[in-house]
């Protein structure tokens, strides 16, 4: 039983690192990636984000050609761990052409929720 607890939490979203239950949203943020259509870049470092992203309260505040990062902050009712997904995508046309997910689990950009 704890295999696939286990094997269910890392294709999971919301699946713990820690304790492999499953975790809630704690905080959900949309922010304007600094990219322009075909030109994005993965980065792996957590300052690239904190010093990149800029907060929007809605897709219509991207501009056309524009990504978008949508920040969620995810907290384990069972073990307390935390973690930040982060979502890139471009808006197109009322769509999301999904780009990228990176996972910080340190609480590296725990800062973007502030």
């Amino acid at each position: 039983m704890a295999l696939f607890k286990k094997m269910r939490a890392l294709f999971k979203d919301n699946g713990c690192n820690e304790c492999y239950a499953d975790m809630d949203v704690e905080k959900k943020q949309l922010f304007m990636f600094p990219a322009m259509v075909d030109h994005y870049t993965r980065h792996e470092e957590a300052e690239y984000y904190l010093n990149n992203l800029i907060p929007v309260s809605k897709k219509a505040d991207i501009p056309t050609g524009v990504y978008a990062c949508g920040a969620i902050k995810y907290t384990c009712p069972k073990c307390g761990h935390k973690m930040v997904k982060l979502s890139i995508f471009l808006p197109v046309r009322d769509q999301e052409k999904y780009e990228d997910a990176i996972f910080f689990n340190n609480g590296e950009v725990d800062d973007l929720f502030k």
